[in-house]
């Protein structure tokens, strides 16, 4: 079965009861590893240094796996459907917040994929720069543990420490969700 995102949450009452309809972003992104490394989009900002996993958002009509692999091949140059393996689903993390500069809740749903071997020439191919980006930050590769610890987006810093295998306990599917208490935007 594949998954497809869903634009909407749609209520199950009757039409007479109706509630309107909460739309609901969904982001892919992957922890994509070699070596014991992670890579990572990095970008300085005033607030200090931004990590990303590499990923956005998913297409209405557009099927978790194949949105990823477009995002992928968009901001790295990645075909993962040349690979000897698929990135696989691992983690989920909700996020309200809100942004500097406003007062809407900020609301997307983080699916957190793991690629476990890439291959070595995949790695040379990939580009040193985030190509969909107008920024074009730099694609930074860092040790697991260290991965761990850096101001990352989405916030799973503890769920990949998980992947060195130091941490004895793998992390939970439903990571702990990103708040305003949890996570500063920079």
């Amino acid at each position: 079965m594949t998954a497809r995102a869903s634009p909407e949450l749609v209520n199950s009452a009757r039409p007479s009861e109706a509630r309107p309809v909460t739309a609901l972003t969904v982001r892919a992104c992957c922890v994509i590893l070699h070596d014991g490394q992670v890579a990572l989009i990095h970008r300085q900002r005033p607030g200090g240094d931004q990590y990303s996993l590499p990923g956005g958002l998913v297409h209405a009509d557009e099927e978790v796996p194949a949105a990823l692999a477009r995002e992928l091949n968009e901001e790295l140059g990645l075909d993962v459907t040349a690979l000897p393996c698929r990135p696989e689903l691992r983690w989920v993390q909700d996020q309200i917040t809100t942004r500097p500069g406003s007062t809407a809740p900020f609301r997307r749903l983080h699916l957190i994929h793991v690629l476990p071997g890439l291959p070595p020439h995949a790695r040379h191919a990939m580009s040193a720069t985030e190509q969909d980006a107008e920024d074009y930050a730099r694609i930074v590769w860092k040790r697991i543990g260290q991965a761990a610890h850096l101001h990352l987006y989405p916030a799973a810093g503890a769920a990949i420490e998980t992947l060195a295998g130091t941490c004895g306990q793998p992390a939970p599917v439903l990571l702990p969700p990103i708040t305003d208490q949890s996570f500063r935007w920079r």
